[in-house]
């Protein structure tokens, strides 16, 4: 029987010991500070309820210290991308309490991760194949996955009040499914170019009323959804996630870090469980971004939960020195559901298959192998 991914061993090497720390992230306990990043798999049903394959998938990554999950709707408006799991009707509970479940029976945690992307999207993807929405009516220069394979973004609408405190509702309801659904606490997804995001930043928020123009209107938004949040699941159950050097998405600040310190200052208040900071994405960091990033971090004042291609080592020097509380790993996690065993080993790490990161069945998925349990540590 290779070694199960609830087994995690107490790591031999005394510089990763800081990764195997015990945590308090808000409501959770966590044995350890290898948590799993959210990560789009693309291999939902067509309608948004999560595929019987993901049951599987989750299962065998429970030994993370927290599984973080793949980003899912609040609102059929929200799809960017085809085959990307929903919350926003009730109809989705009972899949992810299938999940949500063998989670815990392995002995895992889980949140769930809410998403809306806003004008990252087609009308291929959407009710009756509307235009998206947005902030503003700013075109992105970016790409949809479709059926059809990717296609250039289509211009959005700016958003009304009233959908604005819909989509906002929207999110509160989403995080109330999610506790019905079994999950630990929720994420919103604040980050990566998303609709939260096109609020926050100045290039795509060009609106005049009280969601747009000065700083503290630009983020009217962003903190009216996590007060919603909060209030219904509890802030101790209640993470967000930022990316203030993020450009995915064609998305920029004209100053990244009084917007973002600004915000987070205010979420400092509001006793989140953590804060979950994308450093990294898809591009390598600029002595500008780490400055930002420094600066924005200084402004924070809870549990930091840092996320952007570090290895065993950089983590642990990361929590060692208090930068971070945690370190949140994506593709390490794809190739290596017993990843927090393979730190404390020493052990090889498994590649990961970019060709099946997105879309198709088990291959790449599920069948990535477990350590032997004859594997003995260098």
């Amino acid at each position: 029987m290779a070694l199960g991914a609830t087994t995690t061993q107490p790591s031999k090497n005394a510089e990763l010991r800081p990764l195997f720390e015990p945590l308090t992230l808000g409501a959770l306990n966590l044995p350890h500070r290898i948590l799993m990043a959210p990560l789009t798999r693309n291999r939902a049903h067509p309608d948004g309820t999560p595929h019987e394959m993901a049951i599987e998938y989750y299962r065998q990554r429970a030994g993370a210290g927290l599984i973080i999950s793949e980003a899912s709707q609040v609102s059929p408006m929200g799809k960017g991308y085809i085959d990307t799991p929903g919350i926003h009707d009730d109809a989705f509970i009972e899949p992810w309490k299938r999940i949500t479940d063998a989670v815990h029976e392995a002995g895992g945690r889980m949140v769930l991760q809410l998403w809306h992307v806003g004008r990252i999207s087609h009308p291929d993807l959407l009710p009756g194949g509307c235009a998206p929405i947005s902030a503003s009516a700013l075109q992105a220069d970016a790409k949809a996955f479709t059926r059809e394979g990717f296609k250039p973004t289509a211009k959005p609408e700016a958003m009304s009040l009233d959908q604005i405190s819909g989509t906002i509702e929207e999110y509160v309801a989403g995080a109330r499914r999610a506790m019905a659904a079994g999950f630990d606490g929720v994420e919103i997804h604040g980050a990566n170019g998303y609709l939260i995001d096109q609020f926050i930043r100045s290039k795509t928020n060009e609106r005049d009323d009280d969601y747009g123009g000065s700083l503290d209107n630009r983020l009217r938004f962003v903190t009216q959804i996590v007060d919603g949040v909060a209030s219904e699941v509890g802030a101790s159950r209640t993470g967000i996630r930022l990316s203030p050097t993020g450009t995915f998405g064609d998305i920029a600040d004209d100053d990244p870090v009084t917007t973002f310190s600004t915000l987070v200052e205010r979420l400092n208040a509001k006793g989140l469980a953590y804060l979950h900071m994308v450093e990294k994405f898809a591009q390598n960091l600029s002595a500008g971004d780490e400055a930002i990033l420094k600066k924005v971090r200084a402004a924070w004042s809870g549990l930091y939960l840092a996320n952007g291609d570090y290895s065993a080592t950089d983590g642990a020097e990361a929590i060692a020195s208090g930068y971070a509380d945690a370190v949140a790993y994506g593709r390490a996690f794809i190739a290596n559901p017993d990843l927090p065993n393979r730190f404390a080993l020493g052990a090889p790490l498994n590649e990961p298959n970019e060709k099946t990161f997105y879309g198709g069945d088990e291959k790449g998925y599920t069948d990535y192998p477990f350590l032997s349990d004859d594997f003995t540590a260098a």
